[in-house]
């Protein structure tokens, strides 16, 4: 922002150089960009950043200004020389979307004549880059850069009947703006609209047709408050960046509205004459109440890392104008309505901080830097990662928030059970994640799209899951590993079981059949008899909901704070066996409905100290295989440690092992 040390001094009698108030600007947390100095002004380009909306005007400033140096801010007289017809016998408002519009209000000026401005108004807009129009236009221009709310003027003869909508634009509505463009409007900009058409788009630009011109004679004369996502978005879209829409982006103070609007149509009536209206149309849906925020004395001392002095910090947020009250060892202030950006503690500390001086937090010149073990956590994630990467799996990173339309994919009870921010903050995909795997679909769906297959990838965050308890609502917060791919699903299960193994390779890793809302075929996976997390194909439903037509996609979600407690432990080491294995793969046939871990156990049931490994080959189901039956190869290692097993003894061993299968799953053996 560009401030003219001639114009500031209506607001200010500073008796500084341009130096030294650029110097306590910066200071104060607005960087000095450069010093423009011309034949009768010298111009400061300052940095204000996007939460300080309310220094985006020489009021603003000079309030910044009076807290440091401890000036008096001198605030514009305003008085109005108002006709005797009232503002409702020419005009009306209406709000249809409270939510984006949270104040209106419209003034109306009979008999002003637009012409040049004078020589004083048109040097001030010249020094900080704004142009000269006519003397409405100016007017409006100086409230603005004044007062950092921006007005807009119409030709109230242009506004049918009078009236005022504040509504969503319709698709297939167009609208000339004043530096002609032609903008395509929709329903996720907010426009204001006469009774027949658009007039403006909200907070970012009006229309041509409703400009004021050399012709007009009446004006109505708007001041608002306009959500700022909403006008970025529409200003955005139609590539219209202006000085107000800037402003209105940043937060404008909705309680300054209606005085702003006096002080414009004072200087309205100043340089182009004419008279007000008798009062305003004025309507505030939903009026703003005022927050309290405090501030501890002790957690000023230990955030800052000194000693601020009590009577210090209350007169700081004194000249800040947060009317502070103490009570011990507690600040009590009320928020400003100008300051959008303070509701936290914290931010009185800032406040506090930042006038007090940063300069006077004192620093070393030597910095003691305390080497530290890794922790056995940021260890494993290491670990995993590392493992992961081996198996073909890439880490990604994802917000941690998901739309509606994939929680409910997900959750049993749907998009209304997850926990959400408000809408001011995320308008769109603002539920916390109860699973990690729908935002890894998400980045599936991506590289498929782009044809980088085979795609497998994996992430570690904490999920979020509301419960209800005896003292109401609370939340778990677990961190997850997740796993997708488009493999088989029997990869993925070699994938967990070898991480495990990685981990503590004494852990009994199994897979049982379950029920889950988002798989085809899924099951939990049980480590140490205890159920650590599922994993399963995608179901037919998700798959067509996210437009998987060629790739059945596969998932895992691990617990990791259960794969945390397996760290530690102490291994036991075996020596490098010293007589060979003997390998025997066996095909069975068995019922369709009978499951791996059946198999398993009634092969353990019949193991003995020489059998020492069982693997899953595959499944056949075909020729030769009758309905309702399936083909499973499985392999068998034997070894005897005490000296070389011979093929007679792996004959009898493998001969027990079918007549346990043959007993407990009723399976046969295939022999061709």
């Amino acid at each position: 922002m560009k401030i003219s040390l001639n114009w500031l001094s209506d607001y200010i009698k500073i008796d500084r150089s341009a130096e030294q108030v650029a110097e306590i600007l910066s200071d104060l947390g607005f960087p000095c960009e450069g010093i423009e100095y011309l034949t009768e002004d010298v111009v400061i380009d300052v940095e204000i950043t996007s939460n300080r909306g309310d220094c985006l005007g020489y009021i603003g400033i000079a309030r910044e200004l009076s807290a440091a140096t401890g000036l008096e801010v001198v605030i514009p007289t305003v008085e109005l020389d108002e006709s005797d017809k009232d503002v409702s016998e020419f005009a009306s408002v209406q709000i249809d979307e409270p939510d984006l519009c949270g104040r209106y209000t419209a003034r109306i000026l009979e008999g002003v004549k637009v012409g040049p401005s004078p020589d004083w108004i048109r040097k001030r807009l010249k020094v900080i880059g704004l142009r000269s129009v006519n003397n409405v236009v100016d007017a409006t221009n100086y409230a603005m850069i004044e007062t950092g709310q921006p007005p807009h003027a119409f030709d109230y003869a242009k506004i049918a009947e009078g009236r005022i909508i504040v509504r969503r634009g319709i698709a297939g509505e167009r609208i000339i703006s004043i530096d002609g463009t032609q903008c395509d409007l929709n329903a996720d900009m907010l426009i204001i609209a006469d009774a027949k058409r658009p007039v403006a788009i909200a907070g970012v630009m009006g229309g041509l047709d409703s400009e004021v011109s050399e012709s007009t004679t009446t004006i109505l004369l708007e001041d608002a408050w306009f959500d700022p996502v909403s006008v970025r978005r529409a200003s955005r879209k139609l590539g219209l960046p202006s000085e107000a829409s800037f402003r209105f982006e940043r937060t404008v103070d909705i309680e300054l509205i209606d005085w702003a609007s006096k002080r414009t149509a004072q200087l309205i009536t100043q340089l182009a004459g004419g008279k007000v209206a008798k009062g305003v149309a004025d309507v505030y849906p939903a009026k703003q109440a005022g927050r309290e925020v405090s501030l501890r004395l002790s957690r000023l001392a230990q955030l800052l890392g000194i000693e601020v002095p009590a009577e210090r910090a209350v007169e700081i947020l004194s000249a800040l104008r947060f009317e502070p009250s103490v009570e011990g060892d507690l600040i009590s202030c009320t928020v400003p309505s100008w300051r959008s950006d303070v509701y936290r503690e914290a931010d009185l500390i800032e406040e506090v901080a930042r006038v007090y001086g940063y300069n006077e937090i004192p620093t070393e010149r030597k910095i003691k830097i305390e080497v530290v073990p890794v922790d056995a956590r940021q260890k494993l994630t290491e670990s995993i990662g590392t493992y992961l990467n081996g198996c073909g799996f890439y880490e990604t990173i994802n917000v941690g928030f998901v739309e509606d339309s994939i929680a409910e994919l997900f959750a049993e009870a749907g998009a209304k059970k997850h926990l959400a921010v408000k809408e001011d903050s995320r308008r769109s995909a603002n539920l916390l994640r109860q699973t990690l795997i729908g935002s890894l679909l998400g980045v599936l769906k991506t590289n498929v799209n782009a044809k980088n297959l085979p795609c497998r990838i994996f992430e570690i965050a904490d999920t979020f899951v509301p419960t209800e308890g005896q003292g109401g609502e609370s939340l778990i917060q677990k961190t997850k590993l997740a796993l997708v791919c488009d493999s088989d699903i029997r990869y993925l299960r070699g994938v967990i079981e070898g991480l495990i193994e990685s981990i503590d390779r004494d852990a009994q890793v199994s897979l049982f059949p379950s029920d889950l809302v988002w798989a085809q075929d899924g099951a939990k996976i049980i480590l140490n008899s205890q159920a650590i997390g599922s994993v399963g194909t995608i179901g037919w439903a998700i798959s067509r909901n996210l437009d998987f037509e060629d790739v059945r996609p596969c998932a895992a979600e691990v617990d990791f704070e259960s794969l945390l407690s397996l760290v530690g432990g102490v291994r036991e080491v075996k020596p490098i066996p010293r007589f060979p294995a003997i390998q025997r793969d066996l095909s069975i046939v068995v019922d369709e409905k009978i499951r791996w871990d059946e198999i398993t156990e009634a092969i353990k049931r019949k193991a003995c100290g020489e059998l020492e490994h069982v693997q899953f080959v595959g499944i056949y189901r075909g020729k030769g295989i009758s309905s309702g039956k399936k083909c499973v190869t499985l392999s068998l290692r034997f070894r005897d440690e005490d000296g070389t097993l011979t093929h007679q003894a792996a004959d009898r061993l493998q001969d027990e092992i079918v007549t346990s299968l043959s007993e407990s799953t009723a399976a046969e053996l295939r022999t061709a």
